[in-house]
């Protein structure tokens, strides 16, 4: 599934994006933040495995922390798929 996604779904090249600093900061943001926030908001815990930018970089957003979202990989897939589909 992951190599899928990376492969088909991203629309660019991964590497070049998020380099050595990306993920520094990633790894700082899932270690304060290792339960998945959407999961936590609805009464739930599950661990988080990536960090998410709100508004996505290719709309002008950043690497800040606020926003970024810690989430498990079915709520990371559920909104990528929401977004597909508008």
């Amino acid at each position: 599934m992951e190599r899928h996604y990376e492969h088909f779904a991203r629309g660019y090249d991964h590497h070049k994006r998020y380099d050595e600093r990306w993920r520094r900061i990633r790894n700082r943001y899932i270690s304060s933040h290792p339960l998945c926030e959407r999961c936590q908001s609805q009464g739930r815990y599950a661990e988080a495995k990536l960090v998410h930018h709100i508004k996505p970089l290719s709309a002008g957003g950043t690497h800040d922390e606020s926003n970024l979202q810690s989430l498990c990989i079915s709520c990371h897939e559920k909104i990528h798929q929401r977004r597909k589909s508008e």
